[in-house]
């Protein structure tokens, strides 16, 4: 059996099940995190304590970390992993301080004048997934936007280990970006925890970061309630468009790398020929096989697939209908392709992109929009922790030159009383 299903150009009336995401019963979750969020939001720190105690199976004493244990997690790690992060961190920087808006001002009448600033969000809340697998490089992603925004107060949450510690890793890129409020705090109880705020957590005004289902959930109940979030992300996906000249081990490398996330992440090879497609799967079980996260990897390829168009403008259009958070273009002459991509959350041109760079250092953000949002949302970027509010000035002679234009809309609209702030100022006086 093949590692990946192959469908052999299948009519356009089969593209919405070949462009379907792993899809669970998620009722139980949702009543789940809606009985967390409402425990949260009723009980404070206690209820924190009482669903740690129930999950975790301990409760720590206080859930946010002292300045200490942030200092001294430099200790416990490599040379060569800091100048990793420093390396990520400084292209991270580069790239998104790049972004930043120019302000706006126009006089669009004389007399009439219109400008627009974009000032920070003042207090956002990061979560990064940690325990087991402590995703770092998630820090890096949103804590150093957030400070060149220009954020005042940045909080962080993160899940304990098993030991009830947080990674050092996680405290070392926490501090090297200057962000000094960090709880150990995971699951639905965290995004609760900054939606609401409780006794040691402060609320916060919008909530960013990856994590799983419970997480998701969470981030969109709370959205629904009035504190903003970043994107809606679930399940991680990449999708690898290739041609003959790309590399079958190189294109299996890239489906691995994102299968590897989890066992509901997808994976999609999109290519030319059926034997292209035989070729990717043989190097895809030669690299499972010796893989650590072959168990991750076997249940995350048997939802995943590999399509085959004799057409590159099936290839494109059927990549468009995906809408993938990744998307990896793997051809002869790539460009030309990659322009003609309009619903992705990122784009990895040629064949020396992979994915794995953009999740780590090449700049650009790994938070990304995932499950076909790519079709409406972009992924995190400046403009994330940016809020922009407009400005007008009016002189007498300007408001007299748009008097009538202004009253005329207002009293088409049955609103008198906008036609009146306009004649009052003009004519003086109360009628």
């Amino acid at each position: 059996m093949e590692p990946i299903r192959v469908y052999d150009n299948p009519p356009r009336d089969a593209w919405p099940a070949l462009t379907a995401r792993v899809t669970r019963d998620d009722a139980e979750i949702d009543r789940r995190v809606a009985a967390i969020l409402n425990e949260v939001r009723t009980g404070g720190d206690e209820a924190l304590r009482r669903i740690a105690r129930r999950i975790e199976g301990f409760a720590p004493e206080r859930f946010e970390l002292p300045q200490a244990q942030l200092d001294e997690a430099a200790r416990s790690i490599s040379p060569e992993l800091k100048t990793a992060l420093a390396t990520a961190k400084a292209n991270i920087e580069a790239f998104h301080r790049a972004q930043l808006p120019y302000p706006v001002a126009v006089e669009v009448m004389p007399g009439v004048r219109c400008s627009q600033r974009a000032v920070a969000i003042r207090r956002v809340g990061l979560y990064v997934p940690g325990g087991s697998a402590p995703l770092f490089s998630t820090v890096l992603m949103l804590a150093v936007p957030a400070a060149i925004a220009g954020c005042t107060e940045i909080v962080l949450c993160t899940p304990a280990g098993r030991d009830g510690s947080i990674a050092p890793e996680i405290r070392y890129a926490a501090a090297l970006c200057g962000v000094r409020r960090v709880f150990a705090l995971g699951g639905a109880q965290a995004v609760a925890a900054m939606a609401y705020g409780t006794e040691s957590v402060p609320r916060v005004d919008k909530i960013f970061g990856p994590g799983n289902r419970y997480v998701t959930r969470a981030k969109q109940l709370v959205g629904a309630e009035g504190t903003a979030i970043d994107l809606p992300a679930g399940p991680s996906e990449v999708l690898v468009l290739a041609d003959e000249g790309a590399s079958p081990d190189f294109a299996a490398a890239d489906l691995l790398s994102q299968a590897e996330h989890g066992a509901d992440s997808q994976a999609v090879l999109v290519c030319r020929t059926v034997a292209f497609a035989r070729r990717v799967n043989d190097a895809l079980r030669r690299q499972t096989a010796v893989s650590p996260r072959n168990a991750i990897l076997r249940e995350s390829l048997a939802q995943s697939r590999i399509v085959v168009f004799d057409s590159q403008d099936d290839m494109l259009d059927f990549a468009e209908a995906y809408a993938p958070e990744h998307l990896i273009v793997s051809l002869r002459d790539p460009w030309p392709a990659a322009r003609r991509i309009t619903t992705a959350g990122s784009v990895f041109v040629g064949d020396y992109a992979p994915e794995s760079a953009g999740d780590y250092a090449s700049g650009t953000n790994h938070t990304l929009p995932t499950g076909g949002c790519a079709r409406a949302y972009s992924g995190v970027n400046i403009d994330s922790f940016l809020r922009r509010i407009t400005y007008q000035e009016l002189t007498r002679e300007g408001l007299r030159a748009l008097a009538p234009t202004v009253v005329a809309m207002a009293r088409a609209e049955g609103l008198d009383a906008h036609a009146e702030a306009v004649r009052i100022r003009l004519e003086g006086g109360v009628r």
